[in-house]
């Protein structure tokens, strides 16, 4: 049976599943801004990590992942946040939701179609909720960017344009590991992918991509950098590019019949965001201060547990946008465009889902790092 915190309003308790450099950095921090959450749990092989992070965050329950199914089955939690490698993710999920413990999942939810439906099959069988992370969802900025096209201020979009960069110059990040589900399109690609997948409020029905890489040995096993284009119904574009082998960059385009609007950055969690509007003659900018993207996301989650309703990005949203990496990835291997299938997709992140709470101060890291080194 699934567990439940609704009747007695009690704070859904969570285990921290791999604790690396996002848990490290922003999920578990996060927590003191969740009044409905609880951090339960951290499960982790590194002893020093277990001992350290503990005892910073007060956790009584910390486990190894050879412990994980008995954690599942104590009663000392109610739901997960997988923070592992992308590889790593379908285990985790379907192993908590048969053991009736929802399930918050780092993106991409999986690294293959296949993968991503086992996970939502698990979770409805079991009558779990299952939510993929995808903390711009609930982001005051980019909801402004959804408002503005839905209220028709930039006319009917017609174009979006990206660039989404970044140096990883650790050799051994997860990122450049094929084997753990690394690469460009999985790791930053997906964010401009699933942007044009809200902007546009549909689903891609062809893409196309080149991957290249250079001599340097980061990107063995992996694209150093990926320029993909996908077409959406009504002969809508949207184009992007995304790298691990160029300086920091992250922002989106957005040109419509009547105007344009540009985020800048776009998919930073830990920056200042300025959205400009500029349509019939006017242009607008708005900036919105640095805030917290994790809380909120803990915040939704625990009152779908506690509520027993679905969230926003389910199952589904996060199997929309790996079925769209895998294709891109075909095409570039054959050179050739990838029609895809229809795709029914009924939700889409709503200007009403924006949660708000002050920014996080970097913690002090335990054997961990940013992707672009100390």
């Amino acid at each position: 049976m699934p567990r439940s915190r609704d009747k007695e309003g009690k704070k859904v308790r969570y285990a921290v599943v791999g604790l690396g450099y996002i848990a490290q950095a922003a999920v578990l921090p996060a927590f003191e801004h969740a009044a409905n959450s609880e951090l339960a749990a951290l499960v982790s092989d590194d002893p020093e990590k277990l001992k350290k992070l503990g005892r910073k965050y007060s956790v009584e329950h910390r486990r190894s992942y050879a412990d994980y199914d008995a954690l599942l089955a104590s009663g000392e939690i109610d739901a997960v946040y997988i923070a592992l490698p992308n590889s790593m993710h379908r285990e985790y999920a379907v192993r908590a939701a048969q053991a009736g413990v929802h399930v918050l999942c780092e993106k991409p939810m999986a690294v293959t179609e296949g993968e991503c439906r086992d996970m939502i099959r698990a979770a409805a069988q079991a009558n779990v909720r299952l939510m993929v992370a995808y903390r711009l969802h609930f982001d005051a900025a980019n909801l402004a960017a959804v408002n503005a096209v839905e209220s028709g201020t930039i006319g009917e979009p017609r174009i979006f344009d990206s660039v989404f960069t970044m140096q990883v110059r650790d050799e051994g990040n997860i990122r450049l590991k094929r084997g753990m589900g690394g690469g460009t399109l999985y790791d930053i690609g997906i964010y401009c992918i699933n942007a044009a997948r809200y902007l546009f409020r549909s689903e891609p029905e062809e893409v196309a991509a080149f991957s290249g890489s250079s001599d340097d040995p980061r990107f063995s096993e992996v694209d150093e950098m990926t320029s993909a284009m996908l077409r959406f119904p009504g002969a809508r574009l949207a184009g992007f590019s995304c790298s691990f082998g160029a300086a920091d960059s992250g922002a989106y385009d957005l040109v419509g019949t009547e105007g344009r609007l540009r985020l800048d950055p776009a998919y930073e969690y830990a920056a200042q965001m300025t959205l400009t509007t500029a349509a019939r003659g006017k242009t607008s900018r708005r900036t919105f201060a640095k805030r917290d993207q994790f809380g909120p996301e803990l915040v939704y989650f625990s009152d779908c547990v506690r509520g027993e309703r679905d969230p926003e990005p389910d199952g589904r949203e996060g199997l929309a946008d790996v079925r769209v990496i895998r294709a891109l990835y075909e095409s570039a291997r054959t050179k050739k465009p990838m029609r895809l299938d229809a795709f029914e997709k009924d939700t889409r992140p709503e200007p009403d889902q924006e949660i708000r709470r002050k920014g996080i101060r970097e913690p002090k890291f335990v054997h961990a790092e940013p992707p672009g080194g100390g």
